[in-house]
């Protein structure tokens, strides 16, 4: 399923995302060479709609055309065949973004390939970079809180997410080989999404990484996730259906990584007794901590901050409806005993 190449292939650079899949065929690691031998890896298009990352890697070997990169990169370009549909994931396919812990799917060997084929290269830093469906800060996200790995997310934003959920990450494989992030761009198609992940690539294949020092560790906002949202299996809900059975208040996308205050209206329900599916990255249930039934309508209970909301139905169904963020001060308590 992967192709592993040692050269830019030909007419690579004049493609965009949805023609990647009649020139390559299939998710393509691509080893260039640089004046420094220890790779910078990549991941773009782990998910087939969010293009920034192909047009930040393509517009940075572009310029270096004629010249070596300053350090090798080792770009993985993912999932070729959603880009070519303009989708996250094809009907029958696993979401490449979620493979990367083993299994037995040809998703999930290619990403044991990459892994396999990466190791031996000790790459010096891994960034997966991605979009968000729904209006949101540029960000970064990480598995571990070392110094390496805030450092490095620092050097993309100041505002930091650290999660441990949902399984099987690109970013929480690659941690146990160097330094890891996920870098979101804000929605595709932005050329300020482009212009700063290109920038930040260019950084990080000049410079020598990571650059853990005190006063960068300190200078960052980082978030918790504390849990998931999704809609229930079979629930017909919508954003502004009246009749749906879930109805989620559509203004709310204007508040990604805002706090909703206790008491916030968050949607409406067609049955009283109905509940989302709020899972703690432990897998509990914290629907009951974060959210309660008044009657018909849907409210905060405790405070959170809101992220990753999308107005995307398709998005809702395929990945989730959006996280729930607490500041880490908060973040750091466990939710099980309140």
């Amino acid at each position: 399923m992967l192709q592993i190449l040692d050269h830019v292939p030909s007419g690579l650079l004049d493609c965009a995302s949805s023609e990647l899949a009649d020139l390559l065929g299939g998710p393509t690691l691509l080893h260039v060479p640089g004046e420094r031998p220890e790779p910078l890896h990549v991941s773009v298009l782990l998910h087939g709609n969010e293009t920034t990352g192909w047009e930040a890697v393509r517009g940075l070997l572009q310029g270096f055309v004629n010249q070596p990169l300053p350090r090798a990169m080792s770009v993985l370009i993912g999932n070729v065949e959603a880009a070519q549909y303009g989708q996250r994931v094809l009907p029958g396919q696993q979401d490449y973004n979620r493979v990367w812990d083993g299994g037995d799917s040809a998703e999930h060997r290619m990403a044991q390939q990459v892994l396999a084929e990466m190791a031996p290269r000790s790459p010096i830093a891994s960034i997966d970079v991605h979009n968000t469906s729904g209006p949101n800060p540029h960000y970064a996200c990480v598995n571990c809180l070392d110094e390496e790995h805030v450092a490095l997310a620092r050097q993309f934003s100041r505002m930091l997410i650290y999660l441990l959920a949902p399984n099987g990450l690109h970013s929480m494989a690659f941690s146990k080989l160097c330094p890891a992030v996920t870098v979101e761009c804000g929605v595709p198609g932005q050329s300020e999404g482009v212009a700063h992940a290109q920038a930040y690539l260019l950084q990080c294949l000049t410079e020598d990484l990571p650059i853990p020092t005190a006063s960068v560790v300190d200078d960052v906002e980082i978030y918790c996730t504390k849990a998931r949202v999704s809609i229930p299996s079979g629930m017909y809900f919508s954003f502004q259906d009246t009749e749906a059975e879930c109805r989620i208040h559509p203004e709310l996308i204007e508040h990604n990584f805002q706090q909703l205050p206790e008491g916030t209206k968050f949607g409406v329900w067609g049955h009283p007794d109905s509940r989302l599916e709020v899972e703690g990255e432990n897998g509990q249930d914290l629907y009951d901590v974060y959210f309660e039934n008044r009657g018909h309508d849907l409210v905060v209970r405790r405070p959170f901050f809101l992220s990753m909301l999308t107005l995307r139905e398709d998005i809702v169904v395929q990945d989730c409806l959006c996280y729930l963020l607490e500041p880490m001060n908060q973040g750091a308590e466990s939710l099980v005993s309140d």
